[in-house]
């Protein structure tokens, strides 16, 4: 049978059943445990399934959908303000970049800087950076989350302590009127803080959407920040916070 049938073949299993053995797929097709393990990473490398400990499941569509659909929200806001952050970070530095929809367009817009440093957490901007000859990429080691490719855990805090860098880009899921920080998952959360501990130069790039969302876990508070770029500030309150705490602010929709 041709890799594409069996391909196929190992897709509707896992439709049926959720998850599936590489000895199942040895007797299923006559074949050795070389050629579907082969098979698996096929597939695994274009996210059609997800590989696990002897055998593969099925990725959780609603998780991808769900990241996806974060990725339209305010999705011209997100353009501008990645262009912007990416502007205040000159050549030949080194920075963050943490887990994040608006995080990811700054490092689109970073294609034509020349001599970056990238330190991050994000698969998706490590992958998006790595074509750029002129961008050393360095990524964080520890568990991945299928959702939105972050990589979370004590493993990625450690991994961070140990640089200190000129600057972090760094999002946020909500922000609160008291000018907290908030995420969703602690363990990203962790990430986040030690980033945010490490770095001479904070950024934070969020447009006011953030604002009408909540989350439970605090990252920090808007006084640990050295930039605010977003679209705009929703009220009186934010701004006399940041005004209060030194934080600069640019706003697109003024700009």
């Amino acid at each position: 049978m041709q890799s594409r049938h069996r391909h196929q073949r190992i897709l509707d299993i896992l439709k049926t059943n959720g998850s599936v053995s590489v000895e199942q797929l040895v007797k299923e097709f006559d074949t050795s445990p070389q050629t579907i393990r082969a098979d698996l990473r096929d597939l695994s490398s274009t996210k059609k399934l997800v590989r696990v400990h002897g055998g593969a499941r099925s990725i959780d569509r609603r998780e991808n959908l769900e990241y996806e659909a974060r990725r339209q929200i305010a999705a011209d806001e997100k353009v501008a303000i990645g262009k912007a952050a990416a502007n205040l970070i000159p050549n030949n530095s080194s920075m963050f970049v943490n887990i994040g929809t608006t995080t990811e367009a700054v490092c689109a817009a970073l294609s034509l800087h020349k001599k970056l440093l990238v330190i991050t957490n994000n698969i998706n901007v490590a992958n998006s950076l790595r074509i750029y000859p002129e961008i050393e990429t360095v990524i964080a080691g520890g568990a991945v989350r299928i959702s939105d490719g972050a990589i979370v855990g004590e493993t990625a805090v450690d991994f961070i302590k140990q640089f200190k860098v000129d600057y972090a880009i760094i999002g946020s899921s909500a922000l609160d009127v008291d000018g907290s920080l908030l995420d969703f998952d602690i363990r990203e959360v962790k990430v986040a803080q030690a980033i945010i501990q490490n770095a001479r130069t904070v950024v934070l790039v969020a447009d006011s959407s953030k604002f009408d969302r909540s989350a439970p876990v605090r990252i920090g508070h808007l006084s640990q920040v050295d930039i605010f770029v977003t679209d705009r500030l929703p009220n009186d309150e934010i701004r006399q916070i940041c005004s209060d705490c030194d934080v600069t602010v640019i706003e697109i929709s003024k700009s």
